[in-house]
């Protein structure tokens, strides 16, 4: 595998200043995926800086460049799980807790998003703090969108009035994570299923 060793100046002067060749973003690219692998397959205590820059064709000295600590590639392993940005339109209450749902199965169909979640899950009482990532910069974002939008068609009369927003929205994102248990795949089409058993279509 060829080695990206860029000089600092190649990296830093262009990230920091906008001097200089910008940033390798293969090489960024790469370090990520060394990284995400370590760590579902060895665990956060394991995984080390010396064996993700071999992986990824380059040096310690490059990758902190990126990174200053093992910590913080993790934490940014953690925040790649987002492929797409939340975006909330503004649209009927329906429309919009689709949209987050729709969100969500596409962030999920990236690839081993799920194996590091249980990584996270595993890692909880070692390295909480990877898994509060998570739940802060992904998890509870999605989930109080969706939550607003409940409460919205409670209150615009297209939901019951019984309905818990808070219960409801465990529902249905737990569904996702039912699907996938079960079946090893969560369709394109299940938000719009799964929202239908409990908000059907005007």
């Amino acid at each position: 595998m060829p080695r990206h060793d860029s000089t600092p100046q190649q990296h830093d002067r262009g990230a920091a200043g906008g001097r200089g060749r910008p940033r390798d973003a293969s090489l960024d690219d790469a370090l990520i995926a060394a990284a995400e692998r370590q760590l579902r397959e060895r665990g956060y205590a394991r995984m080390s800086l010396k064996s993700i820059a071999d992986a990824a064709g380059t040096t310690v000295p490059s990758l902190r460049r990126r990174y200053a600590d093992k910590a913080g590639l993790a934490v940014a392993v953690v925040d790649s799980l987002r492929i797409d940005p939340l975006t909330v339109p503004r649209a009927e209450p329906r429309d919009q807790a689709l949209a987050v749902l729709e969100n969500f199965n596409a962030n999920l169909r990236r690839r081993a998003s799920m194996a590091l979640l249980g990584t996270l899950l595993a890692e909880e009482h070692t390295t909480p703090e990877l898994l509060q990532r998570f739940r802060t910069r992904l998890s509870a974002p999605r989930r109080d969108a969706l939550r607003q939008s409940l409460k919205a068609g409670i209150g615009a009369g297209t939901l019951p009035p019984h309905i818990d927003p808070d219960i409801a929205a465990n529902m249905l994102i737990g569904s996702f994570y039912a699907r996938y248990v079960s079946n090893g795949s969560i369709p394109r089409s299940w938000p719009s299923k799964v929202l239908a058993q409990l908000w059907p279509e005007p």
